[in-house]
């Protein structure tokens, strides 16, 4: 794993010799895959947003011109781009692109400001951003000019303006810092030679939910992303009638890779962007496009479910709805979900550094009720310890270590932080209190604030609107 970028841990080599033994790693990176979903389904519905429909083989061209694109403003292979879009064609269109140039996108939360996204350019030194011109009333191309004036990193700012709006920079703007600005849209030009990156680099940054002040990167690869795509596409059984809701921000690990947005298109399915998050009308939209599986955090789960006495829409379409959380979701609400849209139900958890559990379809209904499933792969390595560090008994609580293919082994450049959150044998601490059932199902209750010895009096108790919530969840 010598080509990951500096500043990342990689695998050691036995373990990369054991995840390409298995078939988990298989040498492809996320971009090339595109281009055989594209010949294998060219003229199938790929992306849809409100009234714009993609198609794979349109998809895959508009990745083309915009990666070459990419390279004509200056963007070079192994630099970083802060991507801070909203739920829309654009975002799927631009982190592909990004990928295809050697770049490596820097997944940004819309709802994120000036300090985040400038702790995130510095860390990475990010070279370029691409984000919305305004969005819901805030500036954030004021924001960016701000950063830009600030540091020495940022100098190409890509700006997605609102339908029917006109760009205030035209075709290319520099201010006085040297940061060129340019609208999004006219990022195009001829397709060049494809490069050969490795599988092995990292194909993206995701931030981690955690509760430190700042946020922490993920470097996640190409090969560990394309194994969790694929083996979560397999666990819900995903082909390519399904047609996936992306209610969650698509920049969230549970909505774009658990199996979401990355998986449909791999199991040639048709992926929804919903750029409202409003129950009534995403239901809506359930409605409209026929959706036949999606993602949501519990407490949008009981909003869903509130909205549904209102909204007459007919949610036959549904097969599968995945709930991902660091508590379980309430019996009463798992049942009243199943009953109220006639679907399954699907448990989960997941953190952005890459440890995945579900529920499988042929658990019983106890466990999909009660529990966040099992580990994603056979080789996950899950230990559950005490105060102490040592393995404590199935069923009593404990802190969730894990280690795997998709399990990332170490933040990027973030020495102090990797030392409190990675064992020295490469177990990654989540922070989340678990315990494991008989049958290896993993109840997760809360996260770890204090001493073990009072989180285990207080059991299944545990506060699941503290940091536990959408810190510890897929969608975080």
């Amino acid at each position: 794993m010598a080509s990951m970028l500096v500043g990342c841990t990689p695998w050691p080599e036995e373990f990369v010799d054991r995840y390409w033994a298995a078939g988990h790693w298989r040498g492809n990176t996320l971009d090339n895959l595109l281009r055989g979903w594209a010949l294998q389904y060219g003229p199938r519905t790929a992306l849809v947003h409100g009234a714009t429909r993609l198609t794979y083989a349109a998809l895959n061209r508009r990745v083309d011109r915009m990666a070459a694109g990419f390279r004509l403003r200056g963007l070079r292979a192994g630099q970083r781009v802060v991507v801070q879009l909203p739920n829309v064609p654009e975002f799927v269109t631009t982190v592909f692109a990004l990928m295809r140039a050697g770049v490596v996108p820097v997944f940004c939360p819309v709802s994120h400001r000036a300090r985040e996204v400038s702790h995130l350019v510095r860390v990475t030194q990010a070279v370029g951003y691409v984000g919305p011109s305004t969005y819901e009333g805030f500036d954030h191309t004021a924001m960016v000019a701000d950063i830009a004036a600030r540091g020495p990193f940022l100098r190409r700012v890509f700006t997605l303006e609102a339908p029917g709006a006109a760009s205030p920079y035209g075709g290319l703007t520099t201010d006085p810092s040297g940061c060129q600005y340019s609208p999004l849209g006219s990022i195009d030009a001829p397709p060049e030679p494809a490069l050969a990156p490795s599988a092995g680099q990292v194909a993206f940054f995701l931030l981690s939910g955690g509760t430190t002040a700042a946020p922490l990167l993920v470097p996640r690869t190409h090969n560990d992303y394309a194994y969790q795509v694929r083996a979560a596409a397999e666990r819900v059984s995903l082909t390519e009638n399904d047609v996936y809701l992306a209610a969650l921000p698509a920049s969230s690990p549970f909505a774009f890779g658990c199996p979401g947005i990355v998986g449909t298109l791999a199991a040639g399915g048709t992926v929804v962007l919903a750029d409202d998050p409003d129950p009534a009308a995403c239901l809506a939209v359930v409605e409209r496009e026929r959706v036949t599986l999606t993602s949501l955090a519990p407490a949008a789960a009981r909003l869903w479910l509130d909205a549904r006495a209102a909204v007459r829409a007919d949610l036959s379409s549904l097969r599968l709805v995945q709930i991902g959380g660091g508590a379980p979701v309430p019996r009463a609400t798992a049942e009243r979900m199943a009953r109220a849209w006639g679907c399954r139900v699907q448990q989960g958890f997941g953190r952005a550094e890459g440890l995945l559990t579900l529920t499988r379809p042929a658990d019983p209904a106890e466990t999909v009720l009660t529990t966040q499933g099992r580990p994603l792969s056979p080789d996950d390595e899950i230990r559950i310890v005490g105060l102490d560090g040592e393995d404590v008994p199935d069923g009593e609580p404990g802190e969730l270590l894990a280690r795997g293919p998709y399990t990332v082994r170490g933040y990027y450049r973030a020495p102090d932080d990797n030392a409190r959150s990675f064992t020295p044998d490469g177990y990654f601490r989540t922070g989340d209190l678990a315990r494991r059932t008989p049958d290896g199902n993993l109840v997760v209750t809360g996260r770890v604030t204090g001493r073990l010895e009072d989180v285990a009096r207080r059991g299944d108790h545990a506060d699941p609107s503290g940091p536990s919530g959408p810190s510890a969840s897929p969608g975080s």
